[in-house]
């Protein structure tokens, strides 16, 4: 979940916020396991045709691999405890590029504020780490129509002594407020009035996590999905309720998705085809629900509407 620093309107950062967020990726689970994959995954791919649309569908037919950008963030994708490529984005991956003739996915671990970048230099063939989609992300790269929706939520401490429900009541109520490396819930807060000197920044949902308990903050912002798994095994924290954060003043929903080159129109259009059969099937819910999604989190919005098109 890599755009430029601005304050963005939402979902700029992370997977989520600036195209060229950090990470907001990692590891819950699979450390080690990600540093071996990742000095696996260093050799690059193909170069590009100059073939109308692309075809990089065609070899990586005749492959028969390929390579996944990944961000080692729970649960959009990630090295399990066993060394195992999983994660929402590539169970997906797994299942449409099979149905493409692309008998496997490979691994290729890197940052999530290096995805976007080394998808340009051919690391890998696609990112598959729930990118979320946004205009400054679109300037550089090709979306596939997002797989998930997803809304914001915080951590807090148990009871949520402050009341805080959404940033404005953390402005309001002066918290301690902290996110995690290039989320685009920088961009939301500082719309919504918070200082962005006065935010703590941290790693990950876990690092945030960790803070709140500690009595460093009052508040980290996530996603809903990742601040619901996160706080499951603590006794000190809670999610609040999930909310839509403000972006030019108006209620906002991010998606994520898949990134291709710009010239791999193709395969993104192939991609999306099976993704479409997938939704309308509601194998796609099938696919992500044991990451923790749900019926909320599906979604029909285009790249073409994220990307502000």
């Amino acid at each position: 979940m890599a755009p430029p620093h601005r304050t963005p309107p939402r979902g700029t950062t992370h997977r989520r916020f600036r195209t060229g967020g950090p990470t907001r990726r990692s590891l819950l689970a699979g450390v080690a396991a990600l540093g071996a994959l990742g000095a696996a995954g260093c050799s690059r791919v193909a170069t590009a045709s100059d073939v109308r649309g692309g075809d990089l569908l065609d070899r990586l037919r005749a492959q028969g691999v390929a390579r996944l950008g990944i961000a080692g963030e729970v649960p959009f994708g990630y090295i399990d405890r066993n060394g195992e490529l999983t994660g929402e984005a590539p169970e997906l991956a797994k299942v449409i590029f099979k149905r493409l003739g692309v008998d496997r996915v490979q691994p290729v671990p890197t940052e999530f504020g290096s995805l976007i970048p080394g998808l340009a230099s051919q690391q890998f063939d696609v990112v598959a780490a729930g990118m979320y989609i946004n205009p400054e992300r679109c300037e550089q790269v090709i979306f596939s129509d997002p797989d998930y929706q997803m809304l914001d939520a915080f951590i807090v401490r148990k009871g949520n002594p402050l009341g805080l429900r959404d940033y404005k009541d953390v402005v309001e109520k002066k918290a301690k407020f902290a996110t995690g490396t290039g989320y685009a819930e920088i961009g939301y807060a500082v719309e919504a009035g918070v200082e962005e000197s006065d935010i703590l920044i941290v790693p990950d949902q876990v690092a945030g996590l960790n803070a709140v308990e500690a009595g460093r903050v009052d508040v980290f912002a996530g996603t809903a999905l990742t601040v619901r798994q996160v706080v499951k095994k603590s006794s000190k924290t809670e999610a609040t309720e999930a909310f839509q954060p403000l972006v030019d003043g108006k209620p906002h929903t991010d998606g994520g998705g898949f990134a291709f080159r710009p010239n791999e129109t193709n395969l993104r259009d192939a991609f999306n085809a099976e993704l479409r059969k997938l939704k309308k099937s509601g194998e796609l819910l099938r696919i992500l629900k044991p990451f923790g999604f749900t019926e909320d989190e599906m979604t029909d919005l285009t790249a073409k509407e994220l990307c502000g098109g």
